[in-house]
């Protein structure tokens, strides 16, 4: 019963997170077995405001470039 977990930021269209649960279905299938069934895919958005990487919040990582 494979369960995926996206955390990205806000922003994708619908369609594109039809896309992305649509190939990441295929390759649990086709690579891992998987019954189709039994995948799950979520998908978690944050804001800029609430992500950081490299200690920096993403919000200002746009202010400095």
């Amino acid at each position: 019963m494979p369960q995926v977990q996206i955390t990205m930021l806000e922003g994708r269209t619908l369609e594109q997170k039809r896309r992305v649960a649509q190939r990441i279905t295929e390759v649990l299938v086709e690579d891992a077995g998987a019954s189709r069934e039994a995948i799950s895919i979520s998908f978690v958005e944050v804001s800029k405001e609430n992500y950081a990487s490299s200690g920096v919040l993403v919000v200002d990582k746009k202010k400095n470039s």
